[in-house]
């Protein structure tokens, strides 16, 4: 790493600087939640926690509009790195599960149409709880749902009530963000849940991340795109820094993602934003087309990861 490539990292908002101090310079834990605590008072973390509704909810509903709802902003504030005793949060965490609880033991914000739940949503509302440490037993029985739902080919789909038969990479990357917090917050649990999430591993392995299983050809050409926030949309990235931040073994089914985030690197050593955040939104967090601190931090963190494991396998 370029140290003016870390100096600019550090230029960024307080959610960029607390994760390159972590991720890319390993600073003390002080000084990185330090750094950390910093996002509920200014910035993109403050600028979305002050838009928060008198009632706990953000665009006026839980799910609803897409994309200034309390789902997609907590889902973003995760993302940023907000402590999670955050009050604010915790607020909207009692929200989804007033709201949410359905009979079949996971999460359901359609039931007036919808007389199941909906596994993308229960997946994103899983991690947000455990992320968030919200100290509810129903946790156990969202995280059960999700273990049901899985699929014979490792994966999951929300489409899978309407006959689906193969896995989606959109429900199998969120299923597995909202079981690795369950983990996470739930440690005695890791057993069982790493058996699960092993599954889920095979399947984007066997399509290399992003790539058709039947033909190797890239299955879908917005995945190789480097958006952010996701929201409930798969790309690569996505999937690489998910398998960063668990720690996964270095798998060289992988190698053709590292190989394509490579080539995504400018010459001045940064990665660019591949397109703005469209639909409804507050503020945008960077500009299409333009250097991402966003893409060069996880670019980089994802890089050193791999590079690290191979080191280690020697």
């Amino acid at each position: 790493m370029k140290p003016e490539t870390i100096s600019w990292l550090l230029k960024g908002d307080p959610s960029i600087r607390w994760q390159v101090q972590r991720d890319l310079l390993n600073t003390s834990p002080a000084k990185f939640e330090s750094e950390r605590r910093k996002i509920a008072k200014e910035g993109w973390g403050a600028r979305l926690l002050s838009l928060q509704d008198a009632d706990g909810k953000w665009g006026g509903g839980i799910y609803g509009p897409k994309w200034t709802s309390t789902t997609y902003t907590m889902l973003t504030l995760k993302l940023l790195g907000l402590p999670p005793n955050n009050p604010q949060a915790k607020q909207a965490c009692k929200i989804f599960l007033d709201k949410g609880i359905y009979m079949d033991g996971g999460i359901n914000f359609f039931s007036y149409s919808l007389k199941y739940s909906e596994t993308c949503v229960t997946s994103m509302i899983l991690a947000l709880l455990a992320y968030f440490r919200y100290p509810d037993e129903y946790l156990h029985s969202i995280a059960s749902y999700l273990i049901d739902q899985q699929m014979p080919d490792g994966g999951w789909n929300c489409e899978s009530y309407k006959g689906a038969t193969h896995s989606s990479f959109h429900t199998t990357i969120s299923a597995l963000e909202g079981l690795y917090e369950y983990q996470c917050t739930y440690p005695e649990m890791k057993k069982q849940i790493s058996k699960v999430r092993e599954r889920g591993h095979e399947f984007l392995l066997a399509h290399r991340l992003y790539k058709s299983h039947r033909t190797g050809k890239v299955f879908d050409a917005k995945m190789t795109t480097m958006p952010f926030p996701p929201r409930w949309k798969y790309d690569f990235i996505r999937a690489l820094d998910y398998f960063r931040a668990c720690d996964a073994p270095r798998d060289e089914r992988m190698s053709d993602a590292i190989e394509l985030l490579r080539k995504k690197q400018k010459k001045d050593g940064l990665w660019p934003m591949n397109s703005g955040m469209s639909g409804l939104k507050y503020f945008d967090l960077e500009a299409a087309g333009q250097p991402s601190r966003w893409n060069t931090l996880r670019a980089l963190r994802v890089l050193n990861w791999w590079n690290e494991n191979a080191e280690g396998r020697k």
